[in-house]
């Protein structure tokens, strides 16, 4: 039997060994599972390697997971094409709940050589990283959160309340320290509660760390082509450092991304929109949607971002500063009776809009 000469390989990624099949580029092309081979980097290359001598065209994929995109370097370093699908978006029949490495592997490439599969964005090595990073600082924000929602608790519990409205600066821990308990366990409980506290957020750390990390990342990699669209979205309310992500995609892709998209009914008696999918980069929504919410003077570094921004010719910040502050969006929407989460979501709708329009800009500039 002779080989066909375009295939489409469906790989079903794991942490030791991946599977493997195959379907031939007819539309009713034979599909054969060739079984699982190890998920080391040499392995797979021959594997790749072996596929690619028998067959003129080849098409891999994989779906998206917590292997990252090794395997999709790899095959793209030996100059083969291969995409790796979002697991949410791939056709799954009603009904179909048997899960096996095999079943997996050879409806990816069923899928494949069919297009119906969606690609996700690919970041590079450098994009990764900081990814990464920002990932972990964002974990380590959380648990200190949870940290100091305990120690809140804990003394509430004990009918030890704090006296000013400002908490955890340095009068507040100064009144921890200061509180005495009966049993040894309740202080033994209190002292290593803010213990974790500060060893999360002071000076040394994880929280802080990341911060400098991310910081070392935009002055290191300022020869990269998104330096410049990272520099003003910066000056953007509500984006920092942690808000270094971005994808040039379309608008509407872009407010999906950030979970605010909304689904449309486009039945012909009914074309209303619905609520916005809350889905995906929930701290990212959350800190766009509270950033115009309040009219909140700006620090001494947010002002200087703008002032570096509005330098290269980036007038979109100043833009949506003036309109989500200015025009008292929040307080319209407010006014007309709308729940506070539906304000939020507007106004993080519009701030997206307006990063949108500062990744446009510097693409065309």
């Amino acid at each position: 039997m002779g080989h066909s000469r375009e295939v489409f390989i469906g790989i079903d990624v794991a942490k030791t060994r991946n599977a493997v099949a195959l379907a031939d580029g007819e539309r009713c092309g034979e599909v054969r599972y060739l079984g699982e081979v190890d998920a080391s980097e040499e392995s797979m290359r021959r594997l790749v390697k072996r596929i690619a001598s028998k067959h003129e065209l080849v098409h891999f994929c994989y779906e998206a997971g917590p292997t990252g995109y090794g395997l999709y370097r790899l095959i793209t370093a030996l100059g083969y094409p291969c995409m790796v699908a979002a697991p949410s978006l791939i056709p799954r029949k009603p009904g179909d709940r048997l899960k096996t490495n095999r079943r997996d592997a050879v409806a990816l490439a069923k899928l494949l050589r069919a297009g119906e599969l969606t690609p996700v964005w690919v970041p590079d090595e450098g994009h990764g990283a900081i990814r990464d990073l920002v990932r972990a600082r964002a974990a380590a924000v959380e648990t200190v959160r949870v940290h100091r929602q305990q120690v809140s608790a804990f003394m509430l519990k004990h009918g030890r309340v704090f006296a000013r409205k400002t908490a955890w600066g340095a009068r507040h821990l100064r009144w921890l320290q200061e509180q005495k308990f009966d049993h040894p366990a309740h202080q033994i409980a209190l002292q290593e509660m803010v213990e974790a506290v500060r060893n999360l957020e002071g000076a040394g750390g994880t929280a802080r760390r990341g911060d400098r990390g991310v910081r070392a990342d935009l002055v290191a990699c300022a020869y990269r082509p998104s330096a410049p669209s990272a520099a003003r979205r910066r000056a953007d309310r509500g984006r920092d450092l942690r808000h270094r992500d971005w994808r040039y995609a379309p608008l509407r892709q872009s407010a999906s991304a950030h979970g605010l998209s909304r689904p449309r009914s486009l039945r012909a008696l009914d074309r209303r929109h619905g609520p916005a999918r809350r889905h995906h980069q929930g701290r990212e929504r959350s800190r766009a949607s509270h950033a115009g919410r309040e009219r909140l003077d700006l620090s001494a570094s947010a002002e200087g971002r703008q002032s570096e921004a509005l330098s290269v010719r980036s007038r979109t910040a100043q833009s949506a500063r003036d309109r989500l502050e200015g025009a008292d969006s929040a307080r319209a929407l407010s006014g007309r009776g709308k729940k506070t989460t539906v304000v939020c979501t507007a106004i993080a709708r519009e701030l997206v809009g307006f990063m949108w329009s500062v990744a446009r800009e510097t693409q065309t500039a």
